[in-house]
């Protein structure tokens, strides 16, 4: 009832994707492990090296990044909406002694950790493709479930306002595939112009991006301190957000 039981909600969700597990992750990894065969192991043989690295090296952490922001947005838009209408699971747990704070954390958390597990699965394809990643890819682990609380309570956010599926076209077209195209993926935005530049270091997957390439490669060649700082706040601001508008929703 005070959001220390929201680990009951994780438990749920968890059980209830073991029954479906392999279509759900294969829904997720498909996209940024197509990108990193055509567009690294494919176009990138003709492409010039990246800051030092070659274009498979330069592209494989980013898509890293975006396979636990994918697999976080999606659980908590169409997966959370179908819980929240169609099958009534909501309105069944605040039946019990669980609260709206129990809700939200549980199904944040959730989606974050499957953004993590989708992360650890594209970082052990990246040896297949000869990328090696250094042992401070570890200390990666903890940014991707930062990122996955991030974007999952994005997430949960347009499920709260949406009011029908087609709804969430608008977050995947119009927020989550830019963020995937624009945020240092696939192309240095340190040589932009310097108002582009600093508009797409303010996304929220940029900092993400940059820590995976910083950690997965052991090259601490800039602070890495401010990323971590603002992707914690941009989190923070996130999950108020998205209990409030949950709140709001299961009051109407």
């Amino acid at each position: 009832m005070n959001g220390f039981s929201f680990f009951t909600i994780w438990l749920r969700n968890g059980r209830v994707w073991q029954k479906h597990f392999l279509a759900s992750l294969i829904g997720n990894l498909g996209q940024p492990l197509l990108f990193l065969v055509a567009m690294g192991y494919g176009l990138g043989r003709d492409m010039a090296p990246m800051e030092g690295l070659s274009y498979l090296q330069f592209i494989a952490p980013g898509l890293v990044a975006s396979a636990g922001m994918y697999s976080a947005a999606l659980e908590t838009t169409y997966g959370s909406y179908t819980r929240l209408t169609v099958q009534k699971t909501y309105e069944a747990i605040l039946m019990t002694p669980l609260g709206v704070v129990d809700l939200v954390l549980g199904e944040i958390v959730w989606g974050a950790s499957k953004g993590v597990l989708s992360g650890i699965i594209m970082l052990l394809a990246l040896p297949l493709f000869g990328v090696v990643p250094s042992p401070w890819i570890v200390a990666l682990l903890p940014m991707l479930f930062l990122s996955g609380m991030f974007f999952a309570a994005c997430g949960l956010i347009m499920t709260a306002l949406a009011k029908n599926y087609d709804f969430f076209n608008y977050f995947i077209s119009l927020v989550i595939t830019p963020l995937f195209l624009f945020s240092g993926i696939f192309f240095p935005i340190q040589s932009l112009a310097p108002p582009v530049r600093n508009l797409l270091e303010l996304l929220p997957l940029t900092p993400i991006v940059s820590l995976a390439r910083i950690f997965c490669y052991g090259r601490f060649t800039e602070p890495i301190l401010w990323k971590i700082l603002g992707s914690l706040l941009a989190t923070g601001c996130a999950v108020w957000l998205a209990g409030y508008l949950v709140r709001r929703r299961l009051i109407q």
